[in-house]
Order: structure tokens, then C-alpha cells, then sequence
């Protein structure tokens, strides 16, 4: 590996609120387009493909950050955080902004296609890089920020992609542009951190991971995207069978539960000291609880309380799953074990709609189904604490 390293640097806040705002582009492309697929439909009609293809078009780029992101985190430890992280942010800005120009359904979705293989960049060096420029406490608040952040944005993205798109569905894609300010301040802002094997030769092999280590935090992770992802696409319709059909109330108690989550996530950075044995299960029994609520009653108040609760345990839980992944990792194995952490739970998010669709098809109920993911919720956090209090568990 070129030694492009900067072993003199310190990171501090510029560094640091600069990959919190990168990291928040994967949700532009997960949330913008939303409130724009009805006029994505009316403008392609309603034939059976435009039918599959549009709702994909919203969908693919997550797909492809799970099924890309453990390559992107091997490009990462064989060539670089930062070459990577600003590869991605150009091509980010190129098929982000293609549907402006673009005509046909199809080459719209092969863009998004482009934006998911961008974002599985993005999203890996950033939370990589993280990592690697702070540590100890510093650390557990940055990747707590990380998450605040990117549950802030996602109701920001909201309501932009409705005002942008109120009168045209394609400007919304104008905001993909932003990648390139970001690119700038990257460029001038961020380095390549030094590691144990920055003066190796370019090709020599890099250490095995820890598979071991790293296959109870990722296959916990990946159903903890399902229950991560649960309250946030599920709670709209929950409300309206409840008799909310108004979207500016429905909007208001989303946002009410995207602040929960940045809340759980910013006490992560507080409470960390406590450690992942503590804190994991105590996530997983809010989630799980707030869901079981959520779904097991058609009061308003206390549907809104579960959304509270459960998004407040998902804010927590997401940061304690990558510390626990991340805490047997070397600088050299990082970037690849962030990659298997960042595909585990965005395979979670993406077939979270369809196992609640299955579930609710074989239980007779949106609402069994929301509580059946809140008790396994439950059975995990019991399953956590047993796991990383057991002597052979990884240190918390």
C-alpha cells in the first residue's frame, strides 16, 4: 500500500462534522424520492412495469449498498479511505443527478443502480474513517453523532423532496449535486490516517479478518435493520388504519419518532462508557417493547408512544451494534469489516417491507406483524446479554 498517510494530523470537529454530513447522503437517496413516486407513476403510467420499476427506483441504491459494501470496504484497506470516499462522492453527483436528462423508466433505474454503488462507498469510508481518526470516547460519541444525524436528515430530506418536487418530480435529483461541495471539502479537509502497514508494498496481502468475531455482530445486525427499519416504514400505516389519514399529521408524528432516534443515538455517545453488554440488550428491550405497543393497539396516543419508544431503542442500538463489530478490528481489517457491518444492516432495511408484508399475510394483521418483530426484538436482547457476558464473548 503507497504510504499517502498523514501520521501528524489530528482530527477534530471539521473532520469530524464533515464525514457526519457525507454520511447523511446515503439517506438522501433513501428518503428523497418518496413523497414524489405518485408523480413518478402518473408520469410514467400505470402499466406493469412502471408499476415495479418506479417503487425500485427508490429502493435499488440500498439494495446495492448490501450487496456492495463488503467490496467497498476491501478497496478501502487495500487502497484507501480517502481515494475511495472521493471517487464515490463524483459518481454520487453523475447518477444522482441522471434522471434530470434521463427519459426512459428503465435507464432511470440503472442510475439509481450507480447511486447505490456510490453510496456503499460513501457510507463505508466515512464510517471507516471515523474509526481510524478518533478513539476511546471520542469515538463512541463521533459514531453516536453519525446516527443523530442521519436520522435528522431523513425528515429534512422528507419535506424537501415534497417542496422540491411539488411542481415537477424531477428536481429533487438537483440535490444529489451537493456531493461535489462535499467532494471539495473532502479534498482539502480529510486524509489518509496512518496504519500499522502504511509503508508496505502496495500488494502485499492483507491480514485475514476475524470471521468468527465479526459473524455474531453482523448476523445480530442484519435483523436489527429489519427492526431498525420497522417503525420507520411501517408507522404511516399503522396510523391510517388507525383512522390518521391527514399527511401533515402523519408527517408530524414521524418526525416526532426520527427525533426519538436521534435522541437514543445521542445518548449512545454518553452512556458508551457503560459498555455493549449493557447497553445492546437495553436497545433491543426498548425497540421490542415500543413495537409490541405500536402494534398491539389502535389508540392513537399510545401508538405514537410506541413509535417513541421503539425508534428511541433503534437511535441506541445502531451505534452499539458497529462498536461491538468494530472492537476486535485492526486498522488493516477495518475497512473491510465496516463493509460486512454496513451490508448486514442495509440487507436488514431492505427486506424489512417484505418480511412485514409475509408476516402480515400469514397473521391477518399489520399490526401481529409489527409486534411479532418487536418480541423478537425481545428475544434478542435477551440473546445479546447472554452472548457478550459469556467469557468467550467479544469485550464490550
Amino acid at each position: 500500500m503507497l504510504d499517502t498517510t498523514t501520521p501528524s494530523r489530528r482530527a477534530g470537529r471539521p473532520q469530524g462534522f464533515l464525514l457526519m454530513f457525507m454520511s447523511c447522503l446515503p439517506v438522501l437517496g433513501a428518503v428523497l424520492l418518496a413523497p414524489v413516486l405518485p408523480r413518478m407513476q402518473d408520469h410514467f403510467g400505470d402499466s406493469g412495469a412502471a408499476t415495479a420499476l418506479v417503487p425500485l427506483s427508490l429502493t435499488v441504491p440500498a439494495l446495492m449498498i448490501a450487496l456492495l459494501a463488503p467490496f467497498a470496504g476491501s478497496i478501502v484497506d487495500r487502497f484507501g479511505r480517502k481515494r475511495l470516499l472521493l471517487t464515490g462522492l463524483a459518481v454520487y453527483a453523475v447518477f444522482g443527478t441522471a434522471p434530470l436528462w434521463l427519459e426512459g423508466l428503465g435507464p432511470i433505474v440503472l442510475s439509481r443502480i450507480g447511486v447505490g454503488v456510490a453510496e456503499a462507498a460513501i457510507m463505508t469510508c466515512c464510517t471507516t474513517l471515523i474509526a481510524d481518526y478518533f478513539s476511546g470516547t471520542e469515538r463512541d460519541r463521533w459514531l453516536g453523532l453519525q446516527t443523530v444525524f442521519a436520522s435528522l436528515s431523513a425528515t429534512v430530506f422528507f419535506a424537501l423532496g415534497g417542496a422540491l418536487g411539488a411542481q415537477d418530480w424531477r428536481t429533487p435529483f438537483w440535490l444529489y449535486a451537493s456531493s461535489l461541495l462535499f467532494l471539495a471539502l473532502a479534498a482539502a479537509l480529510l486524509w489518509q490516517p496512518a496504519g500499522e502497514t502504511a509503508g508496505s508494498p502496495e500488494r502485499a496481502p492483507l491480514p485475514p479478518l476475524p470471521v468468527r468475531t465479526l459473524a455474531v455482530p453482523c448476523a445480530v445486525t442484519l435483523v436489527g435493520g429489519i427492526v431498525f427499519y420497522t417503525p420507520i416504514v411501517e408507522l404511516p400505516y399503522v396510523l391510517d388504519a388507525a383512522g390518521i389519514t391527514a399527511v401533515p399529521v402523519i408527517g408530524a408524528f414521524t418526525a416526532l419518532a426520527s427525533l426519538a432516534t436521534a435522541g437514543g443515538a445521542y445518548a449512545f455517545g454518553r452512556i458508551s462508557g457503560r459498555g455493549t453488554a449493557t447497553l445492546l440488550p437495553i436497545a433491543f428491550g426498548l425497540a421490542g417493547a415500543g413495537l409490541m405497543v405500536l402494534g398491539a393497539t389502535s389508540l392513537v396516543p399510545v401508538i405514537v408512544l410506541g413509535a417513541v419508544v421503539a425508534s428511541a431503542g433503534t437511535g441506541l442500538m445502531l451505534p452499539t451494534l458497529l462498536v461491538w463489530a468494530q472492537s476486535e478490528l485492526t486498522f488493516e481489517q477495518r475497512g473491510r469489516g465496516t463493509g460486512l457491518w454496513t451490508a448486514a444492516l442495509f440487507l436488514g432495511e431492505f427486506v424489512c417491507p417484505l418480511l412485514v408484508v409475509v408476516f402480515t399475510g400469514v397473521l391477518g394483521g399489520l399490526g401481529a406483524a409489527v409486534a411479532l418483530v418487536g418480541a423478537v426484538a425481545i428475544v434478542l436482547a435477551l440473546l445479546t446479554r447472554r452472548i457478550l457476558t459469556r467469557d468467550v464473548a467479544v469485550p464490550a
